[in-house]
């Protein structure tokens, strides 16, 4: 039988998610310094609340993009402690993701910023 669904215990295990990365990823705790600095910068700017929300939402995927490339990392880690080619290439492509969604990040910041300029 399916257990039941229950959101407290899900919203329990994604806190849970969210503290290891925290805990053992330096870059993750980084992006989520980067984050917080760049949020305040953002609500101080002269700019209209639309701005500032597509400002804080480009800087979101890289937190995202940084749990999901966490998350195969450790996939990978399991599935075998030894040197293969395909779980090289799988990391190597979810650290991709991430450096793609940080310059996409940089990318939005750069365009609202000429934007009002």
């Amino acid at each position: 039988m399916k257990p039941k669904y229950s959101f407290f215990k899900n919203f329990k295990y994604a806190r849970e998610g969210f503290a290891e990365v925290f805990k053992k990823e330096t870059s993750f705790k980084l992006e989520i310094i980067f984050f917080a600095v760049l949020s305040v910068v953002a609500v101080f700017l002269p700019y209209p609340v639309w701005a500032k929300i597509i400002l804080i939402s480009g800087m979101l995927v890289p937190l995202i993009v940084e749990l999901l490339n966490s998350a195969i990392e450790r996939v990978v880690d399991m599935v075998t402690s030894e040197y293969h080619e395909l779980a090289k290439y799988a990391k190597d492509a979810a650290a991709a993701a991430v450096m793609i969604s940080i310059f996409f990040s940089v990318l939005v910041w750069i365009c609202v910023i000429v934007y009002f300029w």
